[in-house]
């Protein structure tokens, strides 16, 4: 990232104990340090989040592709984004098809013992 070498690290080192003096330069070290690694973390959420949306986008392309074409005769690379886009849809119903929710799907739900019920 920096293109810095050892002796400017110690320029650097000497001029910050200079003006900080020996109380504060730690302080200092570690309050720099945070602050690069906020940094970074946030560059890499940015990243990660851009690569999802440019996926997401690239589905999107694919499907419309498919969709025009009449989903016959679809390339190898058009079956394996409409096959991720069944995957991700069937993850997404997966929460809502547990018993005792409110899906259609779900089964009803089943005594909790074997023993007969008492009616008085």
């Amino acid at each position: 990232m920096f293109d810095i070498g050892f002796w400017e690290l110690v320029v650097i080192s000497v001029v910050g104990l200079l003006v900080l003096g020996p109380e504060r330069l730690p302080v200092a070290i570690r309050t720099v340090s945070r602050l690069f690694k906020t940094v970074r973390d946030t560059a890499n959420a940015v990243k990660t989040e851009l690569a999802q949306e440019l996926k997401m986008e690239e589905l999107h392309r694919d499907l419309k592709k498919a969709e025009q074409l009449g989903m016959k005769d679809l390339s190898p690379e058009l079956k394996q984004s409409i096959d991720q886009l069944k995957d991700a849809a069937a993850s997404v119903n997966r929460p809502y098809d547990k018993t005792g929710g409110n899906s259609p799907h779900a089964e009803p739900a089943k005594p909790a013992s074997n023993e007969p019920q008492d009616k008085t």
